[in-house]
């Protein structure tokens, strides 16, 4: 089989939907002789800010010298971005001879998409022999299909109102969904969560007698800066190259992993891995310049606390924009309405748009919520060419946003990866 038809076949899975649990996953790594065993993991989970401690972590770990797989979603225009080993991404090879010896199996217990790519990661991983794999979730934790493996940590980032109806309507419910990956003989490590959220996490590492890490008790803030302090390490002013505090505190959160759960008390070599993130890891879509003048901003928020967390640091700069335009896209299982309210007062304009993916909210959907609100907005259903228009067309000091789910933001990547072939 080759990589196309492989990748056809894999893509073909999402119309399994998302099934949580994880009897399919556990079947299916006992086939493959159970790599998950053979990994030193950490398992991240969260609301906002996974894929960002996740990268952080693994950026420092190979600073220090290590071999280290990282595993995330989605992927921005290449499936293989998702699993990738001091940032080189999986083989073609690799995935469609995966594919070929197991695809019987795969249809024949309707395996779904994401519980495929995870026991593909952990194949490859174990085999390629990593010292340590970092490990974002899906959806949720407790039943998501990485949660399979005995990890050195389990880190949760922020806890906010998302999936509702898969994972609960409260932040307690979904608190206690993400708690489903804190194991017995491993260390927790969570954000700034709410009080609420906090007390679920807090009892669960309680009843399963492990110690818990709260980024609060080690970080403080002054301005714009962020300091950390734990022991011998102290950091005055933490650096991220990613924009904005929250990016910060994600920084914090995996300096405070690595030092209470590796003993990494190198700081020269934790600020070395933090400044190098993205040449480390490969990490887009993250308050992301892709354009300077006009500006185009690439932002992944896709809930309402990413939205707020965008906002807060867009409001810095906002000033320095003549005319600023937001282009929407996101999936339908969102909150949509609070979304779209609070990104109303930011922008001058505001242009939806979809893609062909089963998940998205559609222009149709969109349009009567953007009335219903009262925002005279614009549609297109070519946002590569909307971004190439305006670039070409718009004044220097104007801003666009695209801003959304990061499979829209994926596809725009994609389209533009093809016209530069």
């Amino acid at each position: 089989m080759q990589i196309k038809e492989a990748l056809e076949k894999l893509f073909s899975l999402h119309q399994f939907g998302v099934k949580l649990g994880l009897e399919n996953t556990i079947n299916f790594l006992d086939v493959l002789g159970s790599p998950q065993n053979n990994l030193k993991t950490f398992h991240i989970a969260g609301s906002n800010g996974k894929g960002s401690v996740s990268s952080f972590i693994a950026s420092v770990l190979m600073e220090k010298g290590y071999k280290v797989g990282l595993y995330t979603s989605p992927h921005f225009v290449r499936f293989n971005e998702r699993v990738k080993i001091n940032n080189l991404q999986i083989g073609d090879e690799y995935i469609a001879d995966f594919f070929t010896e197991y695809f019987d199996y795969i249809i024949a217990n309707g395996l779904t998409f994401f519980e495929v790519t995870t026991a593909i990661a952990f194949k490859y991983f174990a085999e390629q022999k990593v010292d340590y794999a970092v490990i974002e979730t899906g959806l949720g934790g407790r039943l998501d299909s990485t949660n399979v493996i005995a990890p050195i940590a389990s880190c949760i980032t922020s806890i906010s109102l998302e999936h509702t109806k898969i994972l609960g309507d409260t932040l307690a419910k979904i608190a206690a969904e993400k708690a489903g990956i804190i194991k017995p003989g491993s260390k927790v490590f969570i954000g700034r969560l709410s009080e609420e959220a906090k007390h679920v996490i807090e009892k669960k590492c309680i009843d399963l007698s492990v110690p818990l890490f709260e980024i609060a008790d080690y970080t403080s803030a002054n301005n714009d800066t962020v300091t950390f302090a734990d022991g011998d390490i102290n950091i005055d002013d933490l650096y991220s190259p990613l924009q904005g505090e929250h990016q910060k505190y994600n920084a914090a959160l995996a300096v405070l992993t690595l030092v209470e759960s590796m003993k990494i008390n190198d700081t020269k070599l934790l600020l070395r891995g933090l400044q190098n993130v993205l040449k480390n890891t490969g990490l887009e879509g993250r308050y992301e310049n892709y354009f300077t003048k006009p500006r185009v901003i690439l932002e992944s928020a896709h809930n309402i606390e990413g939205v707020e967390v965008f906002l807060k640091e867009f409001m810095r700069e906002e000033k320095s924009f003549r005319k600023k335009t937001l282009l929407f896209g996101v999936m339908r299982d969102k909150s949509l309405e609070g979304m779209i309210k609070k990104l109303a007062v930011a922008f001058d304009k505001i242009v939806v748009t979809e893609i062909e993916y089963e998940r998205c909210a559609r222009i149709a959907e969109l349009m009567p919520l953007m009335s219903k609100l009262g925002i005279d907005a614009e549609s297109t259903l070519e946002p590569d060419v909307y971004i190439n228009e305006f670039i070409k067309k718009a004044g220097s000091e104007d801003c666009l946003v695209v801003l959304g789910s990061m499979y829209v933001l994926g596809e725009i990547k994609t389209r533009f990866s093809k016209q530069n072939a």
